[in-house]
Formats: structure tokens, C-alpha cells, sequence
């Protein structure tokens, strides 16, 4: 099969995607053949400020029922494939909206949020992000580590301090992920990561999906999807071909607000960092070119057998153990 064919086979998810939510977003998905993706739906907000996004995603979802379809399992997931739509996995980027009351997470669990991360770049009750000093996973966080294995929530771990991580990766019974990460041996950054922290998820059953934000890739805004490549590769040298995932972490459509709320401390607060200029690696420019990001890991060597379990299979079986179905 070339490579067109195998894309269309394939099982295609994206790890993280934080666009901007509307119809042409949701056409460019179909474009992209994409089968599902992990829906950012809480960045900052609080308990009720995320309900309404749920809210709202719902009714997106149902707005455009002949492209969308929201999941609550894998078998959600096959039925995007079979039925030719994009799976909406809705996420949290951050723990905060389970304010100080474990029982919310089996009300996230119930309105179909299947994965959260545990801290977004700075601290709260659960533990430390990246951008400052980690004190690691609080006694809190421990019960909400066990809460969100009980329920089946996939802890994410992209933006949390190396301590914290570290902690959540041990203290989990179940599989946790860096859904969206570079490694910092092609790019020195607080929010990529080392060599021993890839191997460390790895080693202990976890998972790492690639991103391609342009600030963390090497060659910059001057990215092409071969740069992309050469980060999946790195990765995978390390984490081996079961363990590894693509979580592009589009922004698509948002604009300069957008990034001055993710770059100030809960939206509004201290300056954390200033992305800069952000242009996707060209050839993954938009969410609808994901048909070149199966053709240019073939080209790179991967087998059709490796493309496929990168492109989504991957994702599937990690989700499936930590979902429970």
C-alpha cells in the first residue's frame, strides 16, 4: 500500500489538540482523516468555569453531529473509524478544576473526560509544573491519583515538574502519559525532557506522544515535518515502538489573547514565558495535513506496521488499559 492508503487505514489520533473549536476546525479534522483526538476543554478554570466548556463542547458535538461524535471509550474511538468521524476525547490540562473535592473526579469521568493533566506549568493542589520550584505530588494529589485510576482518567504529565512526575509516575497503578513533549536532547526547554525521563515513563509502563509546538522543537518557526520526524525518532530510540504516540498540540485559529491567557499564571496572573512567533513545521501546518505525517515517517524508514502504531493504535491500547474498555 502507498501512503495515502495506509492513512486511511489507519487508526489516526491526536494526543492533544487545543484549537480554536468551530465547523472549519471540525471539516479540517475530516481532511485530516483524524479518528480522535484529546480535546482541551480546562486549562485555568475552576470547577464551574469547566462545566460550562463541557457544556459547550457538547453542544458543538452535537452541532455538528455529521463530523464529530464524543467518547467515553475505545470502542467509541472504532466507531469514528467505522463511521468515518473524529472522536472528541475531552481533556483537562490542568487538575485545578477539581478544585479541593475528590468525588469530582468521578463527575469529570461521567460527562466524558477521560484524560487530565495533573498541573499546568506552575503549582496547585495536586503538585508542581514545570515553570517553577517542584515540591512534588501533594498527599492531595496522591488521593486524586487513586481516584483518578479507580474511575479510569488517564493522568497526563506534559507540563509537570520533574519531581512531581516522577512521584505520579510511581504512585499510579495504572499507566500515565506525557501526551504532548519534546526531548530536551534536541532542545534545551523547561517543558521538553530528558533523556532519563522518557526512559523512566517508559520503563515503568507509560506512554509519550510527541508534540510539534514550534517554541520546543529545534529548528524554531523554521520547522518542517522532517524536523517532527527527527523528534518522533529521538523519542523512539528511547521509549521503543509500543510506548510512543503523536499529540500535536494544535492551537489552530487562536490568536493573541489566546496565548497571553496560557502564558500568565492562572490566566491572568505572573508571566510565566512568551511563546514568540508559533508557525507549525511546514507540511503540518493544519490539523488536515496529518496525511503527510504518515507519509513522511515512511519515508524516514518506519515500517507500515511502526506508522500505524504511532499514528493511533498506540494511543488505543494505552487508553483501553487505563479506560478499562
Amino acid at each position: 500500500m502507498n501512503a495515502a492508503e495506509i492513512h486511511d487505514k489507519a487508526i489516526v489520533i491526536d494526543g492533544l489538540i487545543c484549537a480554536k473549536w468551530n465547523r472549519e476546525l471540525f471539516e479540517d479534522m475530516s481532511k485530516g482523516k483524524l479518528t480522535a483526538a484529546n480535546c482541551t476543554v480546562s486549562f485555568w478554570e475552576n470547577f464551574e468555569g469547566t462545566v460550562r466548556n463541557v457544556v459547550e463542547m457538547n453542544q458543538l458535538i452535537d452541532a455538528n453531529s455529521d463530523l464529530l461524535l464524543k467518547v467515553y471509550t475505545t470502542k467509541d474511538i472504532y466507531r469514528a473509524k467505522a463511521e468515518g468521524k473524529t472522536g472528541v476525547m475531552m481533556g483537562f490540562q490542568n487538575a485545578h478544576a477539581f478544585e479541593d473535592q475528590i468525588g469530582y473526579v468521578q463527575i469529570f469521568k461521567d460527562l466524558g473526560v477521560g484524560i487530565v493533566q495533573m498541573c499546568y506549568n506552575t503549582q496547585n493542589l495536586v503538585g508542581t509544573g514545570c515553570y517553577e520550584r517542584d515540591g512534588g505530588l501533594s498527599g492531595y494529589g496522591r488521593e486524586i491519583v487513586a481516584e483518578m485510576n479507580r474511575v479510569g482518567m488517564l493522568c497526563d504529565l506534559s507540563h509537570v515538574g520533574p519531581n512531581t512526575a516522577k512521584e505520579v509516575i510511581i504512585e499510579s497503578k495504572k499507566p500515565v502519559a506525557y501526551s504532548h513533549c519534546l526531548p530536551s536532547g534536541l532542545k534545551e526547554h523547561p517543558r521538553n525532557r530528558s533523556d532519563e525521563e522518557l526512559k523512566f515513563i517508559a520503563d515503568n509502563g507509560g506512554f509519550v506522544g510527541v508534540t510539534m509546538f514550534a517554541p520546543f522543537l529545534k529548528a524554531g518557526i523554521n520547522a518542517t515535518i522532517d524536523d517532527y520526524v527527527e523528534a518522533i525518532q529521538y523519542i523512539y530510540n528511547i521509549v521503543g515502538e509500543d510506548a510512543i504516540g503523536i499529540g500535536t498540540d494544535f492551537t489552530q485559529g487562536h490568536g493573541y489573547d489566546f496565548f497571553e491567557y496560557l502564558t500568565h499564571d492562572k490566566g491572568y496572573a505572573r508571566r510565566l514565558t512568551r511563546f514568540g512567533e508559533i508557525i507549525n513545521p511546514l507540511g503540518m501546518r493544519t490539523v488536515g495535513d496529518f496525511p503527510n505525517l504518515t507519509e513522511a515517517l515512511l519515508k524516514h524508514g518506519f515500517s507500515e506496521r511502526q506508522v500505524c502504531k504511532i499514528m493511533g493504535e498506540n494511543w488505543v491500547n494505552l487508553l483501553r488499559e487505563v479506560w478499562g474498555e
